[in-house]
């Protein structure tokens, strides 16, 4: 997986949050498969089409705060993680 530090694209843009698709019990292979970015600054209600139960990883980057809910459109309980 990336460093919380490492969560920055080719062209510079701070990325808060990544979320990875499949997970592995190797290390070195947790951080794998399809990713959905988060830009900081991102309210986002639901999880994009073909996401919703499905991130397995994610690493949050420096001073960012990543907030999800268990249920759609910010319901249930709440979980924050952060680097």
């Amino acid at each position: 997986c990336p460093t919380p530090a490492d969560l920055r694209p080719v062209n510079g843009t701070r990325v808060c949050a990544q979320l990875y698709a499949d997970n592995s019990p190797y290390y070195d292979q947790c951080c794998a498969g399809d990713v959905l970015v988060v830009l900081p600054d991102s309210d986002v209600p639901y999880m994009p089409r073909g996401w919703s139960g499905r991130a397995s990883s994610l690493v949050v980057g420096t001073r960012c705060e990543l907030t999800v809910w268990s249920r759609r459109a910010k319901g249930g309980s709440t979980r924050r993680f952060s680097a």
